[in-house]
């Protein structure tokens, strides 16, 4: 392993904090590069589970330079209480975090306005976390954005946010919501900067001389392909670039740095919020939720579930230049008798079948999966540790699924557990 991106193929929660976790065992520096927040990574470590937001999932590794890219929306005030809750559970959280200068801030009034826009589209909502991420986006489009270059100096902070401060209150009165108190922001975020100050520093020259001395990069994804503001359902997307690019644009590193990508898929198909998801179907949403499967770790919604979407996955390979496939929660899949796969979709049930998603939303909406199936395993497969012992059934709809998408089967994930990790 060399220069790695690793990004969801799917709508996200497709298992990337387990794998990148795995993973960091052997590289040297793991980076995030969008988002904010509103993704959360899980990682289960023996009994101890840990949910990640802002922090990369290689914090608790011993050894491993962790940094937060400039593509990274941060809010400091959840930033410092993820790290402290890292350091009351034993998590060293000192010269291993590196926080670029130059990422953008979610601001209490992000978040207000993010609740007020959602509420106000009634049945059109998106199925926002309500976290700001939006928002803060869109300032940092609009350049009127802060950033942590701004939070760490006191004064000039001050005077930036009380021009942001009425702007945005302004904003907020006028979609029916309740002014935030300037003071009280000035207040929460002069304390997180003396947290965080330590850690802010241009990663961007940080990696590039990590490079020249020849250390290993893993560039952890947040969210998934379809949730990519250009690529994804558009609107019903998050407000950063998830797919592989973004982890260029959001850490400074350039393409031709890059040796890898690696595509993280479930062996089915789930999703958060709302928008088209063309396999869904609830006789294997309930079968998944009976199981405690399929709550989301950020906002504990239960989950959207379908069979797995051969033709979504195979545009994520495209689009992201996918060359080795992961493939997670095949153990979910272990009671079943049937399992469904969709390898094309026709619109309204009706016409020639498409091998590509339709990039309007409303058209993939009135997409119906085209099936194919495979008999399933019937034999629990949590507690196999080699390829060769999963079930021969298991192995061939696991190599089928990697075929359908377009990239080599790598690695398959039998649990959360690191050691429920089977290399291939």
């Amino acid at each position: 392993m060399s220069n790695t991106i690793l990004v969801g193929s799917q709508w996200g929660d497709e298992g990337k904090g387990k794998i990148i976790d795995v993973l960091t065992g052997g590289v040297d520096i793991v980076v995030r590069s969008q988002g904010g927040n509103n993704a959360g990574h899980t990682i289960v470590d023996g009994d101890k589970k840990y949910v990640l937001h802002l922090i990369p999932s290689g914090i608790l590794r011993k050894g491993k330079i962790c940094v937060i890219g400039n593509g990274v929306v941060i809010d400091p005030v959840a930033l410092v209480e993820e790290i402290q809750g890292l350091r009351k559970r034993g998590i060293k959280v000192d010269k291993n975090l590196l926080i670029s200068d130059s990422a953008h801030l979610v601001m209490p009034y992000h978040r207000s306005i993010d609740e007020r826009r959602e509420a106000l589209k009634g049945k059109n909502k998106i199925g926002t976390t309500k976290r700001g991420i939006g928002p803060a986006y869109g300032d940092k489009a609009a350049r009127t954005g802060l950033r942590m270059a701004d939070l760490i100096r006191p004064e000039v902070f001050k005077q930036k946010l009380a021009l942001r401060i009425r702007e945005n209150n302004a904003v907020i009165k006028s979609l029916g919501g309740k002014p935030v108190n300037g003071a009280k922001v000035l207040a929460d975020y002069i304390a997180a900067a003396k947290v965080l100050k330590p850690f802010v520093t241009n990663t961007v020259t940080y990696l590039h001389k990590a490079m020249e001395s020849k250390k290993e990069i893993l560039f952890e994804g947040a969210q998934g392909t379809f949730l990519d503001i250009d690529h994804g359902t558009y609107p019903f997307v998050t407000s950063s670039n998830t797919t592989s690019g973004g982890a260029c644009t959001g850490s400074g590193v350039a393409p031709n740095r890059i040796d890898e990508v690696i595509g993280v898929v479930k062996a089915y198909t789930t999703r958060v919020g709302e928008g088209p998801l063309p396999t869904e179907e609830e006789v294997i949403g309930d079968m998944l939720h009976n199981m405690g499967r399929e709550f989301g770790s950020t906002t504990g919604r239960a989950r959207r579930c379908g069979w797995f979407d051969a033709v979504a996955t195979r545009y994520a390979t495209m689009v992201n230049g996918v060359d080795v496939m992961a493939i997670t929660n095949l153990d979910g899949l272990d009671g079943l008798e049937e399992i469904r796969i969709c390898t094309g979709y026709r619109i309204d049930g009706k016409g020639p079948v498409l091998d590509t998603p339709p990039t309007d939303a409303g058209e993939l909406a009135r997409c119906r999966p085209v099936y194919t199936s495979m008999p399933g395993w019937l034999t629990p497969t949590d507690s196999i540790r080699k390829y060769k012992d999963l079930p021969v059934k298991a192995r061939r709809y696991a190599e089928t699924l990697a075929k359908l998408s377009g990239a080599k089967l790598a690695i398959v994930s039998v649990g959360p557990g690191r050691d429920q990790t089977i290399h291939l």
